[in-house]
């Protein structure tokens, strides 16, 4: 229904984005290669895909259609819903997905919350004939701040994907210790391998 939404970035954390356009704020979910990619920029594109269920309407936005092509094959996989499909795509970039699938890396993919090693194979074995690898990796987009706001934004974005704070403030200790010098996106990346 919706190709893509141009406009204003009203506001985004790493699992959402509000972008204005024509006086209509739209409220999209978004993965974490997606808030890299916005990083601090004024106005943005995402393209779009739309959800109708019984219970809700749902806008989800990519920062370029390679990414929302990897969406859209992963939610035609049957058990793998939209949250899912995010996910999958904030712990890997796009490459990585293809890679994972081309190779046939079910372990690699099962790390992803929520999904269990028969889904995992399941999308592997739908979708290792549809999603070849190509193309190079995007780069990743340093944000800005030091590591408290970092610490805080991982720790935010973590719990509006449902991880329990507990197992958050456990996982984001050790990462941070692994890596004091992580960005936002990567201490999330490396934290949802691990939760």
């Amino acid at each position: 229904m919706y190709e893509y939404v141009t406009g204003r970035v009203d506001s985004l954390t790493p699992a959402s984005a509000v972008i204005e356009a024509g006086g209509v704020g739209y409220f999209l979910h978004i993965s974490l290669q997606t808030y890299s990619r916005i990083g601090e920029a004024e106005e943005f594109r995402l393209y779009t895909h739309f959800v109708v269920r019984d219970d809700a309407q749902v806008l989800y936005g990519f920062a370029d259609r390679a990414e929302r092509d990897i969406f859209r094959a992963l939610i035609g996989v049957s058990g793998v819903g939209g949250n899912t499909a995010r996910m999958i795509l904030s712990a890997f970039t796009v490459d990585e997905v293809r890679s994972i699938i081309a190779t046939g890396q079910a372990d690699v993919l099962k790390t992803v919350k929520g999904l269990g090693i028969k889904t995992a194979q399941k999308i592997i074995v739908e979708l290792r004939d549809k999603i070849a690898p190509a193309g190079e990796s995007l780069p990743a987009v340093a944000v800005a701040g030091g590591a408290d706001e970092a610490l805080g934004e991982a720790r935010a974005a973590l719990g509006m994907l449902g991880f329990a704070r507990p197992a958050v403030e456990k996982v984001l200790k050790t990462v941070r210790k692994e890596a004091p010098g992580a960005s936002v996106e990567e201490l999330i990346r490396l934290s949802l391998k691990r939760l």
